[in-house]
């Protein structure tokens, strides 16, 4: 785990117009974050529309990417569901499929306990020999630190992925808890100060875009460049905050088409936006052009 490190997209998953798993744009998708060098690739998650995606479409999408990443990066599966049963076959076949490793949220809709929470995550690290990483995010319901502790103690659980504005306590796991335990950053718009804290990595969605701009902000992190690093996040969050006037989803996958690369729609009930809202969507990145540093950014350049 401890190799899995810098900067991972958690990668969209392409639908057709009839809002069918599209192979042959998953594959461009794949292809252009690999030459993009990205660090890693996080499959099936909220980006990656996992919840949905039947689980045979799920394991579609994890063989696909095994065969076009042919080993060359690693790749994490979110196998999350309510049902534990149902998220250990996810994990079985991500495992069986090359993942370097599986995570998932805890069991979500229904209030579980802590203790149906360390049971579900116990009974997924069981279930395969990869590492398990443990998700937290708001929308399935932030764990507490005392929680994440407990899990931390699993056997098997050997990470995080925290996506919650209590960064703080990305400081408190690296002080606290095992050294080898890997700490994610999930918010795209707190990466630095993820990173500032202590984070090992940085997971997100805007990563399918703004990939150049990420790799470029964790360079100046490992060289110490405040002033770069702060230009970077600043830009980032420009971007960020224009895209989340919309429906997210859907508007990252048109800006990946204002790239060139095609990455389909989102599934019902995600918007699929006209022509005329896509113009409009797109003329208010332009303004984004005039920030210091954004010139060099690739998708800033196609707006």
């Amino acid at each position: 785990m401890n190799k899995i490190t810098g900067v991972i997209p958690a990668m969209v998953t392409c639908f057709n117009e009839r809002e069918e798993l599209d192979e042959q744009r998953l594959r461009r998708v794949i292809r252009f974050l690999k030459e993009e060098k990205a660090d890693g690739l996080y499959l099936t998650g909220s980006t990656g529309e996992g919840f949905v995606m039947t689980p045979e479409e799920r394991k579609q999408v994890v063989e696909i990417t095994a065969d076009e990443l042919n080993g060359e990066i690693p790749f994490i599966v979110h196998v999350g569901a309510i049902g534990t049963k149902v998220t250990c076959d996810l994990a079985r076949h991500a495992e069986k499929c090359g993942a370097a490793a599986v995570s998932s949220v805890p069991p979500f809709y229904w209030k579980f306990s802590e203790d149906s929470i360390v049971r579900y995550y116990t009974e997924l690290a069981d279930s395969v020999s990869v590492p398990t990483i443990i998700y937290n995010i708001a929308l399935a319901g932030v764990m507490n630190f005392d929680t994440i502790r407990r899990l931390a103690s699993v056997p098997g659980v050997k990470g995080i992925k925290y996506t919650a504005p209590t960064q703080f306590d990305i400081l408190r796991m690296r002080q606290e808890l095992d050294p080898e335990f890997i700490i994610y950053s999930g918010s795209d718009e707190m990466a630095m100060s993820g990173l500032s804290y202590g984070a090992d990595g940085i997971i997100g969605t805007f990563y399918n875009v703004l990939l150049d701009l990420y790799k470029d902000l964790y360079q100046a992190f490992l060289d110490k460049d405040m002033d770069r690093l702060h230009e970077k996040q600043s830009i980032a969050n420009r971007v960020i905050m224009t895209t989340l006037q919309h429906d997210m989803i859907p508007t990252v996958k048109l800006m990946m088409k204002w790239m060139g690369i095609d990455a389909g729609i989102a599934r019902s009930p995600f918007t699929c936006y006209s022509q005329e809202e896509e113009q409009k969507i797109r003329q208010e990145f332009a303004g984004i052009k005039a920030m210091p540093g954004a010139d060099k950014v690739k998708f800033l350049q196609e707006v």
